[in-house]
């Protein structure tokens, strides 16, 4: 039975995979992160755009 403990603990064949999930957990999080902080200032901005051309609409209009 001791042996077959230190066997499971000293193979590492799935060692990667468990890399690439932490990794892949870890940009996507990043990307989400970004999303939100960006999100409210790019609402901001098209807001602003948005009521600009509606001033001009009406600039233009008379």
């Amino acid at each position: 039975m001791m042996g077959f403990i230190k066997s499971f603990c000293a193979d590492e064949s799935g060692a990667v995979t468990v890399d690439w999930v932490v990794l892949t957990a870890g940009v996507v999080a990043i990307a989400m992160l970004t999303f939100v902080a960006l999100a409210d200032n790019t609402e901001t901005v098209t807001d602003a755009t948005a009521a600009a051309v509606l001033t001009a609409q009406d600039f233009l209009a008379n």
